[in-house]
């Protein structure tokens, strides 16, 4: 149990800027481990933008309320999920080859690809969560809630149909860059799909189907372009399943 609590605090380090226990060792091969509980990070993370969201729309409009939402979460992981994202926005709009793809990931200016997707994803989520949010709060709350451990999962996912695609270590994901195993990723799927609960059937289903999509049509594409994923590779895939979560929900609501 000690084992487990450990790998979680070493999974919460390194994917977020909360603090943790000083006896947590930060190994290669635990962080490896670790990314079983990144799901479950993302209740932390969901958590944590619940309640700015909460307090903020006491006395702010919903849309001021969402954006301070977004700040904090954006905040408490340090971007990480958004810099992946942006990243590979740049590599596969710019690159033409594989090599010249992973440079331009690797690379911590950003480009035009990176700068218009970054763009567009924070304001889509912004519209899609103002949207959920317009009559009553409990469905940003539960969306919020959903979606990030929920868009976790597929990064983890992600991590199951894929090698990693650089052949050297310096990268900063490097560490986790294993397949989960069968155990691992029954953890994580647990922890992902735990927070449906929080929503009617027909919003779970539409946004269980777009995230059971998300994984392997983003592990296709990676597989043709760079041979396998990075760790920019699973914030994109984060983010756009986070995204279609916010989406799914509201399309569940408009087919009613």
């Amino acid at each position: 149990m000690l084992t487990q609590l450990e790998l979680f605090f070493i999974s919460l380090g390194f994917f977020t800027r909360l603090p943790v226990p000083a006896w947590v060792v930060f190994a290669p091969e635990k962080l490896g481990q670790a990314a079983r509980f990144l799901p479950l990070v993302g209740w932390i993370v969901g958590l944590i933008g619940v309640a700015v969201y909460w307090l903020a729309v006491q006395v702010l409009p919903v849309d001021l309320a969402v954006v301070l939402s977004m700040a904090a979460t954006v905040r408490v992981t340090g971007a990480f999920h958004e810099d992946g994202w942006a990243d590979t926005c740049d590599g596969l709009g710019g690159g033409w080859t594989r090599t010249q793809t992973l440079a331009i990931m690797k690379d911590s200016r950003i480009g035009s690809y990176g700068t218009i997707g970054l763009v567009l994803m924070l304001l889509a989520k912004y519209l899609a969560l103002v949207d959920l949010g317009a009559d009553d709060d409990y469905p940003v709350i539960a969306a919020m809630l959903v979606a990030h451990p929920l868009s976790r999962l597929a990064a983890v996912s992600l991590m199951s149909m894929l090698d990693y695609a650089r052949s050297d270590d310096s990268a900063k994901s490097a560490p986790v860059a294993r397949r989960p195993t069968a155990a691992e990723l029954g953890i994580a799927t647990l922890a992902g799909v735990f927070p449906l609960l929080l929503l009617s059937p027909r919003e779970a289903l539409v946004v269980l189907a777009l995230c059971a999509v998300i994984a392997p049509w983003a592990a296709r594409i990676f597989a043709r372009r760079l041979g396998g994923y990075t760790g920019d590779c699973l914030g994109a895939t984060q983010q756009v399943a986070e995204l279609a979560i916010y989406c799914g929900i509201l399309a569940a609501w408009n087919s009613i």
